[in-house]
């Protein structure tokens, strides 16, 4: 057995084989530990369906290397891994399920995957089996459909061998231990003992330059191991296996082909053909998570006891669906333990906060997931970075305000989520309110409808304030939905009078030490700003792609505040801390770097009137003039109060109006919204959401963090050549020049549809050719018209160019209008008062 190599592997499943197939394949020294035999875990009782279906562009595209990937295995290592390639009928019971697919069909289009829209007659046509006359039609994969998820874990394991990867089994994983150069990991060989798996007394240590954890069941093991949190813990999920069904072995016997994998989507279940009978899978209401600890050593392949009750609705509208199967009798079932996370995503990437350990864990499909997480997982841990932004599968985008508690609840919740509507605006009620801040009710009481940030609570919109607990429920949909109205005018309050954003879930860091200044010039990719101004700037990937944004207040010469988005919390204070480290190890002067979101308020005012409201309540000796253009120009920071608030104020607004962000003491959050109110009702302000604020920024051309920024994507690719200095070395210059212009990102506004918006997923075309993609999509008060941003090829990007949007599966015009369309000489944010 090795005790050295470049990379280990620890879970011997589907994902894990996969891992160490494309790592072995990049030539890279790889071992592979399975505590038990190979597809012992959660992939021995899959069901082995593989649907191309995700309204995620990057698990769209892990999914879509999956399929293609698996069709090569028995030519390349002689094991026929089981696919049948069947397809997948995605059926609609109703119109607003026929949206969804609609919305699907643009992601679908951007990465590539093939799929048909079918009538139900068509459906009827093809399988006459199928009910279809309470249907209004079915989205239809032809390439994709089912395989053994043993026999495709097998083929995957003689592939990583063939290609130099060792595999050991049973053999287990009790510790990791980083020396600062690589990681020692302690290993027991396991013992067969009255039926169950023990640890034996042969012990081996192995040091590696990078690990990977594929533990699946047993991740929670995994983090207390690792001393992290990993919110990934399985739910209960069973199927069941009918006798076969007369009607369908005629119907095969008579020379007709097998049946896609069928989903009755509205009825919540998936159906296939299995030796002539049917596999129900359903994603029933009530399935418990287990194992929020830690899995029995006396659990191996085995399972729960089947709860036929939980799925009595699902089975009977299966045979609503298939109504031959009603006299058919059951002959097996599975209820066996799948790994969720609480939004549905793998964890894929860096383990928070250690270096070179790697996480492929929480994947409620993950044999779907397993030939694409580890292509792309090899290519950053081989390449520095994959070629499509896998910041959404990130570890880190949990915080560690996350519980075990929290985890499980959610995962419950995304199970029972599978099949249920899957809106954009979609915003799910487990585990909340839980971090909000102290505005919270008094938001509520005045209509606020709010979404969930990173844990916090924060307004999308402001509905009635007599709406009932669930109306932000009913407010959704894949169109222009009963929240369009209110967002309209919040966005026309900022535009006109004056709107209060509470913008408190941003993510805040302090940078400071007699080395800060040298190290975020290295860090960072603008020039930093001078004492009491501030600059927007971006940390870059070694690849030259945008890693993080940032807007950073200099106080001092080596004191710094730096914002960027609240969705990132853990995501940011992990790269910050890291390449801190990385600059003290190579001879800079100390750094310290605090995470202080949790300490600061933040209200964002914005609009013509805003200093007039500011006006109002602002203490100084010269009242008048102290938020005038002289003492306070755009761009740069000030200490103010605001009553009794001492008030962090920066001279800044993300919806290109006159503006500023007032930073406080999260204590005094209560007091200071108390002392802007009444203030603002003097000069028409309204109080203003998210989904308002991500139309306005639109208008002013500002990219957003995982929308149009993102590690597939340099500064230079996403026009912000601006903010990008050349004349110093930065992280990732060389790179980010080396790579060049692939796609240039615009921004186009649209003569849409008269009842629906682009959510940012939609294809971009020229000619009837797909030549990029949106990532942000709104509706435009300025322009009565629908806006959007993306990327398109760069002979494309230029002002005027003519372009399609296809929205609800038709093309719409498009025109590419200058950076900022809204006032692009900035006017609006410099007037003076």
């Amino acid at each position: 057995m090795k005790t050295h190599v470049r990379a280990l592997v620890v879970g011997g499943g589907a994902v894990g084989c996969s891992i160490a197939y494309h790592l072995a394949k990049a030539g890279w020294d790889t071992m592979l530990l399975e505590r038990d035999e190979l597809t012992a875990g959660s992939t021995w009782h899959a069901a082995g369906l593989l649907p191309l279906f995700n309204m995620s562009y990057a698990t769209t595209h892990i999914h879509k290397y999956s399929v293609d990937f698996y069709k090569t295995l028995e030519a390349e290592t002689g094991l026929n891994p089981g696919f049948a390639v069947v397809g997948n009928l995605r059926m609609a019971q109703t119109q607003e399920r026929m949206d969804e697919y609609m919305l699907y069909s643009s992601v679908a289009e951007t990465a590539g995957v093939y799929h048909e829209f079918l009538t139900p007659k068509e459906i009827k046509e093809r399988w006459p089996l199928v009910r279809t006359d309470d249907l209004k039609g079915a989205l239809f994969h032809p390439q994709d459909g089912y395989i053994n998820p043993a026999d495709v874990t097998q083929a995957m394991a003689k592939g990583a061998r063939m290609h130099g990867a060792t595999i050991e089994r049973k053999w287990q994983v009790d510790s990791y231990e980083w020396t600062g150069s690589e990681w020692r990991v302690t290993a027991t060989k396991m013992v067969e003992k009255g039926g169950n798996l023990v640890p034996g007394d042969e012990k081996v240590v192995i040091t590696a330059e990078h690990v990977v954890t594929a533990t699946g069941n047993h991740a929670q093991r995994t983090a207390r191991l690792l001393g992290i949190k990993i919110p990934a813990i399985p739910v209960e999920h069973q199927y069941i296996v009918t006798e076969p069904d007369p009607a369908l072995v005629e119907w095969r016997k008579a020379g007709n082909p097998e049946h896609p994998v069928l989903r009755d989507a509205d009825a919540k279940w998936y159906v296939r053909e299995e030796r002539g009978g049917w596999i129900l899978g359903p994603y029933e209401r009530g399935a418990p998570a287990r194992f929020l600890y830690d899995v029995p050593e006396s659990f191996r392949a085995d399972l729960f006891p089947l709860d036929l009750e939980r799925i009595e609705e699902e089975y009977m509208s299966m045979i609503h669906r298939i109504p031959s199967s009603e006299h058919v009798g059951l002959k097996d079932d599975f209820n066996g333990p799948i790994c969720y996370t609480p939004d549905g995503n793998p964890l894929v990437g860096p383990a928070p906060g250690l270096r070179n350990m790697w996480l492929a864990e929480g994947f409620s499909f993950g044999i779907t997931a397993a030939g694409g997480t580890g292509y792309y997982l090899a290519q950053m841990m081989t390449e520095g970075e994959a070629e499509i932004d896998m910041a959404s599968l990130d570890p880190k985008r949990y915080g560690s305000w996350m519980t075990t508690e929290y985890a499980a609840r959610k995962n419950e919740e995304c199970y029972e989520h599978v099949y249920i509507l899957h809106h954009p605006d979609e915003e799910r009620e487990a585990c909340r309110p839980l971090r909000t801040a102290p505005n919270y009710d008094r938001q509520k009481a005045l209509g606020a409808q709010f979404g969930q940030v990173n844990g916090w609570e924060r307004p999308n919109y402001y509905g009635p304030k007599d709406a009932p607990e669930d109306y932000d429920h009913y407010a959704r949909s894949f169109r222009r939905a009963k929240w369009w109205p209110f967002a309209v005018e919040e966005a026309k309050a900022i535009r006109e009078t004056a709107g209060l954003i509470d913008a408190t879930a941003f993510t805040k860091h302090v940078v400071r030490g007699p080395g800060a200044t040298a190290f975020l010039d290295w860090f960072t990719c603008n020039a930093l700003p001078k004492i009491g101004r501030i600059n927007l700037t971006y940390a870059l990937t070694d690849a030259g792609t945008v890693r993080t944004e940032y807007t950073i207040v200099r106080w001092g010469e080596n004191d710094y505040y730096l914002v960027s988005a609240g969705a990132w919390t853990a995501y940011d204070a992990d790269y910050l801390r890291k390449r801190a480290e990385d600059f003290m190890a190579n001879g800079g002067a100390y750094v310290e770097i605090h995470d202080v979101t949790s300490q600061y308020g933040v209200f964002a005012i914005a609009g013509p009137n805003s200093r007039a409201i500011l006006n109002e309540i602002v203490k100084d000796a010269d009242p008048a003039t102290v938020l005038s253009n002289k003492r306070f120009p755009w761009l740069s920071a000030r200490r103010i109060e605001l009553g009794m608030c001492p008030v962090n104020a920066i001279r800044v607004a993300y919806t290109g109006e006159l503006g500023w962000e007032l930073h406080h003491p999260i204590e005094m959050s209560r007091y200071l919204w108390d002392l802007l109110l009444p203030a603002g009702e003097k000069h028409g302000m309204k109080l203003v959401g998210a989904r308002a604020q991500n139309w306005l920024r639109q208008e002013k051309s500002y990219r957003a963090f995982g929308t149009e920024l993102g590690r597939d994507a340099t500064p230079l690719e996403a026009g912000l050549d601006r903010f990008v200095d050349l004349k110093k070395d930065f992280i990732g210059k060389q790179a980010m020049l080396d790579t060049g212009i692939r796609a240039k990102c615009v921004t186009v506004l649209i003569d849409g549809p008269d009842d629906a918006d682009p959510w940012g997923k939609e294809a971009i075309l020229h000619d009837g050719e797909m030549v990029g993609r949106l990532t942000s999509g709104g509706w435009s008060v300025a322009f009565g018209k629908q806006i959007g941003m993306g990327y398109v090829r760069p002979d494309l990007a230029e002002v005027g160019q003519k372009l399609k949007v296809r929205m609800l599966r038709q093309e719409w015009d498009a025109e590419v209008v200058e950076d900022s369309p809204y006032d692009p000489k900035n006017e609006r944010i410099r007037v003076d008062g």
